[in-house]
């Protein structure tokens, strides 16, 4: 019988490795990464509330960071705007939340774009639809000639999107 237990419990252990061994990886929408209080600013896609006084070519400022968020381990979705690379790898893109973000002015606010950081590379062919990034997500101001960002990834893996 203490065999029997004993087995059991072995076979277990091996059917949970993957609950036991990985860090938890927060999932995140990208409303996720405005602050709750601050959410009523923005629309559906992530861009504050239209304003029509001029100055629409100008980032918005609007919204500010979540700072626990700070150090966490997620996986979010997104398009890719490429930075740093060559023609097969990129080691450093922006992150958007909607196709054409930062190219089509004007991009969205600091807490709406995020600085990827992908030292291993990613193959430039994934990089043309939606992808989940996976990464260590740091709550970290860069200034970029293209825009402003809130937050920086430092992306270990790439993985393809599902929407279901």
């Amino acid at each position: 019988m203490k065999k029997v237990i004993l087995l059991a419990l072995a076979m277990l252990s091996f059917s949970l490795p993957s609950f036991a061994n990985q860090e938890d990886i927060l999932t995140l929408d990208w409303i996720d990464l405005i602050p709750q209080n601050e959410r009523n600013q923005f629309d559906s896609y992530g861009m504050p509330a239209a304003d029509h006084s001029g100055g629409a070519m100008e980032q918005s400022k609007v919204g500010s960071v979540r700072q626990e968020l700070n150090g966490s381990k997620v996986k979010i979705p997104g398009f890719v705007i490429p930075l740093e690379g060559d023609a097969n790898m990129v080691t450093e893109f922006l992150l958007v939340p909607y196709f054409g973000a930062c190219i089509h002015v004007p991009p969205p606010p600091p807490n709406q774009i995020i600085y990827v950081k992908f030292p291993k590379g990613a193959p430039i062919q994934q990089l043309w639809d939606v992808i989940y990034l996976v990464g260590t997500l740091k709550t970290e101001t860069v200034s970029h000639e293209l825009a402003e960002t809130g937050y920086v990834i430092e992306g270990i893996a790439i993985e393809e999107y599902d929407d279901y």
